[in-house]
């Protein structure tokens, strides 16, 4: 599935916009924590919009918690706050990212520009916000991995080749740890509609449950790693 469904998300995207400790204020607070009886060795969180926060999914079935299921699955002491906010920009995770950053945090994993990208937003913005969030990160010895996207050409051709070349760059530049598209495991299937209804929510935008474990299977070694260098 490639893209076709890269594209719809591209245009579409965001536009609809833990176990023994409790989330404070449910609906409120936006940092659920999933943990085992004794606090991990390693605490990552999850700065990002709707595909981390796990719109339209059930508990338990979104990004994050199929993340921390394939982690434990992996033998790692590792526990991930979940710090999506649907709809965000990466000037809303900016705008949290210090607040996001408690003394206890090891590591980050960022995913957001793409509500950016809906709203057309100047590359030049985007990447002196992803910048300001890995300068906080170091500024607290917080290890990263950044979370690229791809980009459709609605923008015209050079937004697109200016869109992606922000996240491996600001990687390089920060030495972060980097996964090149959020949506790459869903891009190696032929385009067909069957593969489309297989992995994809009816908005044609967010991944299903299925697909999510498609994209968890995929990005997990890297957060793996993440959990393994933060230590």
């Amino acid at each position: 599935m490639s893209a076709k469904i890269l594209s719809s998300i591209s245009v579409g995207y965001g536009a609809l916009g833990r176990g023994s400790k409790v989330c404070a204020a449910a609906l409120t607070v936006l940092m659920c924590t999933y943990t085992s009886a004794l606090a991990a060795e390693v605490r990552l969180v999850a700065l990002g919009d709707s595909l981390t926060q796990g719109y339209g999914l059930p508990q338990g079935e979104g990004f994050v918690p199929q993340l921390q299921q394939w982690l434990m699955a992996q033998g790692a002491d590792v526990e991930i706050m979940n710090a999506g906010v649907s709809g965000d920009t990466t000037a809303g995770g900016l705008s949290r990212v210090d607040w996001t950053l408690t003394d206890d945090v090891d590591g980050m994993i960022v995913t957001l520009g793409g509500n950016d990208l809906l709203r057309g937003i100047a590359p030049t913005a985007i990447r002196a916000n992803l910048e300001g969030i890995l300068k906080a990160a170091d500024a607290k010895g917080v290890e990263v991995l950044l979370v690229g996207l791809g980009a459709t050409t609605n923008y015209g051709a050079e937004y697109k080749r200016n869109f992606e070349a922000i996240y491996p760059d600001l990687s390089e530049q920060y030495g972060t740890l980097y996964y090149p598209n959020f949506f790459a495991a869903l891009a190696e299937d032929g385009v067909t509609a069957d593969a489309i209804q297989t992995y994809m929510q009816p908005d044609g935008i967010h991944p299903n449950a299925l697909g999510v474990a498609e994209i968890v299977a995929d990005i997990g070694p890297k957060v793996l790693e993440l959990s393994e260098i933060a230590q």
